[in-house]
């Protein structure tokens, strides 16, 4: 039996593309958005939040009904204190 070098590489190409079609990813991406617990708590308590650009980076303030103003992650440490 005599394999013509049209069917070897045949063969090969239709190898090669289901070894690459394996390691093409349809997985699910990674980054995942999940919501700031701080800045959701702001809005809860019916606050609006604002993202300050400062020196050492971005901080979100929350400004409460009562017109308080205050640090998100601040805000949330003082209303859930650890146990």
């Amino acid at each position: 039996m005599k394999i013509s070098f049209r069917s070897c590489a045949l063969i090969l190409n239709i190898f090669t593309l289901s070894l690459l079609m394996g390691c093409s990813s349809n997985a699910p991406s990674l980054n995942v958005l999940l919501p700031n617990p701080a800045s959701e708590h702001c809005i809860r308590k019916g606050g609006k939040l604002e993202i300050v650009k400062g020196e050492p980076g971005e901080r979100g303030m929350c400004h409460l009904p009562d017109g308080t103003v205050v640090e998100e992650w601040e805000l949330f440490r003082r209303d859930n204190p650890q146990k």
